[in-house]
C-alpha cells in the first residue's frame, strides 16, 4: 500500500508541470517543498523597500510562451504577459548600442552594413521554429522530426560556435549582441553549447519576443498552483526533505532538485554507477545578483535602451568572451558580463509610481563569495553615468548565497549543469529516456535534464509522461488546457 500516487521533491516550474500533467491523469498528487513559499527560479519577493517586488530569480521568459508544455496548459490565458517590441539591447562605448527588436527587418535595417548577416542567421530559424524548438526542446539521442529545421540549427551553431563566428560580420554590435545573447548560457566563448543557446534564444527574441509576466514570475508558478490543486494534489512547504522517509509513501517519486541532491536523499537503493555519473555531473558558471531600488529610470546614454526589457552589458564580443573566460579560469573579470532587466518600465506593479525595480547578475566562479553590488554597479555606470544617483536601495547575494537559497543551483550555477555539447548529451546520462532513473519508481525532472535551463516545464512534463507510462501502465497524457480544467 502507498499513502499516495505521486510525490514530488521540490516546487520548481519543472516539478509544478510535472505535479500539474499527473493531477490531470487522476493521480493523487503531493509535492514537498522547503522553502516556505514554492518556484524555485520563479518566485518573486520584496528584497528592497517596501512596494518593490523584484523576482529573485528568472524574470524574463523567452521561452514562457514558446514552450509546448506551456502552450498546451494555454499559460497565456491564465497569465498576463507584457512583451517589449525591443526584445533586449546591448550598449557599447559611447551611445553605441545594438537592439534586437521582435521585428527582423526592423533589427536588420538598424544594423546597417551586418543586417543582411544577421537575417541569414536567424531567418531559416524563425521560418522553422516549431522543428528547432523540437529539437532543442527534449534529448539530444534521438532521430530529429524535422530534419531540415536541425540542419539549419546545427549550421549556425557551427557558425557561432566556432572561431569562424565574425565571419560575414563587418561591424562591432551584430557580433556583440549574439555575444551578449550567447553568454546566458554560462560557458565558454566561442562554444557548440553557448552558440545553441544564443540562437535559440535570438529566434524567440523575433518571433513572440521575450515576455515578461505581470506582477513577477510567481503569477506562473501561483497559476499551475492552483491547477494542482483544482484537480485534487497537495503542496507542502516548509517541508525539506533530507532522505525518503520524510515523504510519504508512494508508487513514483520525481525529485525538481540536482542528480547530487536526488542521489543523496535516495541513498543506498542508487546504483554505483548512476550515482558515480551524478557525482561527476559538471556545473558551470555561478552568478551573484543585485536586485536595486531607484528612484527613476536608469540613465542610459542612449536614451532608447530605455525601452528594452532585457540589456547585455559587457561591450564587445572579444570582451565578453575575455569575461567569461576569466570566470571559467576561476577568476573575478573587473569588467564582467551583466545581465540585466528592467521589469517595472513594463509593469508598474512592482515599484511605486515614478520610480523602478531593476534586476541583475553577473557570472561568477562556482562558490564565490564576492558581493556584486559594487562590481554591476560600476558596469551599469559605464553606460548609464549617474546610475548611482538613482539607487534608493539594493539587496544581493553572493553565488554562496544563491546556492544557499535554493540548494539546486550547486556553485551559485543558475543553470542546473554546465551548458556544453557533452553534457546536453549526457543531461545527467547518455539515454534517450534521462528522466527514467534506474531506482524502480524515481524519476528525475529538473534543468539537470533536458531541455536544461529556463522556465518551461518541460523537463518535468517529460518526466511525468515517463512516470504515466511506466509506473502506471498509462500511453495517453492527459488534456492540459483550461477547457479541460472546466469539464
Amino acid at each position: 500500500m502507498t499513502d499516495v500516487d505521486v510525490a514530488i521533491v521540490g516546487s520548481g516550474p519543472n516539478g509544478l508541470s510535472a505535479a500539474v500533467t499527473l493531477a490531470r491523469a487522476g493521480l493523487s498528487v503531493i509535492v514537498y517543498e522547503a522553502a516556505d513559499t514554492i518556484g524555485g527560479g520563479a518566485r518573486t519577493a520584496a528584497l528592497t523597500l517596501p512596494g518593490f517586488q523584484h523576482d529573485v530569480c528568472s524574470a524574463v521568459h523567452p521561452q514562457a510562451l514558446a514552450s509546448p508544455f506551456f502552450r498546451a496548459f494555454e499559460l497565456q490565458k491564465r497569465v498576463q504577459f507584457a512583451v517589449p517590441e525591443l526584445s533586449y539591447a546591448h550598449p557599447l562605448d559611447g551611445a553605441r548600442a545594438g537592439f534586437a527588436y521582435r521585428d527582423l527587418d526592423r533589427t536588420a535595417d538598424a544594423l546597417g552594413a551586418d543586417g543582411r548577416a544577421w537575417v541569414r542567421m536567424v531567418r531559416p530559424l524563425l521560418d522553422r521554429l516549431d522543428g528547432v524548438i523540437d529539437f532543442t526542446g527534449g534529448p539530444m539521442l534521438r532521430m530529429p522530426r524535422h530534419p531540415i529545421a536541425v540542419a539549419d540549427f546545427g549550421l549556425r551553431a557551427l557558425w557561432q560556435g566556432t572561431r569562424c563566428w565574425n565571419l560575414g560580420f563587418r561591424g562591432e554590435i551584430a557580433p556583440a549582441m549574439f555575444a551578449g545573447v550567447a553568454a546566458h548560457a554560462g560557458g565558454r566563448l566561442p562554444s557548440l553549447g553557448s552558440a545553441g543557446a544564443g540562437l535559440l534564444l535570438a529566434a524567440h527574441a523575433h518571433a513572440a519576443g521575450w515576455p515578461v509576466p505581470i506582477g513577477g514570475s510567481q503569477s506562473i508558478v501561483d497559476v499551475m498552483a492552483a491547477d494542482i490543486r483544482a484537480h485534487g494534489g497537495r503542496i507542502v512547504t516548509g517541508a525539506p526533505v533530507q532522505k525518503l522517509g520524510d515523504i510519504a509513501s508512494a508508487t513514483a517519486v520525481l525529485f525538481d532538485t540536482s542528480p547530487r541532491e536526488m542521489v543523496r536523499i535516495v541513498g543506498a537503493r542508487v546504483p554505483d554507477r548512476y550515482r558515480q555519473r551524478a557525482e561527476r555531473f559538471r556545473y558551470g558558471s555561478a552568478v551573484a545578483k543585485v536586485d536595486f531600488a531607484l528612484n527613476g529610470p536608469v540613465p542610459w546614454t542612449n536614451e532608447e535602451v530605455a525601452g528594452a526589457g532585457t540589456v547585455h552589458l559587457g561591450g564587445a564580443r572579444a570582451q565578453i568572451a575575455d569575461a567569461e573566460f576569466q570566470v571559467r579560469a576561476g577568476r573575478h573579470p573587473e569588467r564582467p558580463y551583466v545581465l540585466l532587466s528592467q521589469p517595472s518600465v513594463f509593469d508598474p506593479s512592482r515599484a511605486p509610481a515614478g520610480r523602478q525595480a531593476l534586476w541583475a547578475y553577473m557570472h561568477v566562479p562556482l562558490g564565490s563569495d564576492l558581493d556584486p553590488t559594487e562590481t554591476i554597479t560600476a558596469q551599469i555606470e559605464r553606460s548609464a553615468p549617474g546610475f548611482r544617483e538613482v539607487i534608493l536601495a539594493s539587496s544581493a547575494r553572493s553565488a554562496v548565497g544563491v546556492e544557499a537559497y535554493n540548494p539546486n543551483y550547486v556553485g551559485g550555477d543558475i543553470s542546473g549543469g554546465e551548458v556544453s555539447i557533452a553534457q546536453l548529451m549526457r543531461r545527467p546520462v547518455l539515454s534517450g529516456h534521462p528522466w527514467v532513473t534506474p531506482i524502480r519508481g524515481t524519476y528525475l525532472c529538473s534543468a539537470s535534464t533536458p531541455p536544461g535551463p529556463s522556465v518551461h516545464g518541460m523537463g518535468g512534463w517529460f518526466a511525468a509522461i515517463a512516470a504515466l507510462e511506466r509506473s502506471f501502465g498509462i500511453s495517453e497524457p492527459p488534456a492540459l488546457e483550461l477547457e479541460a480544467a472546466a469539464r
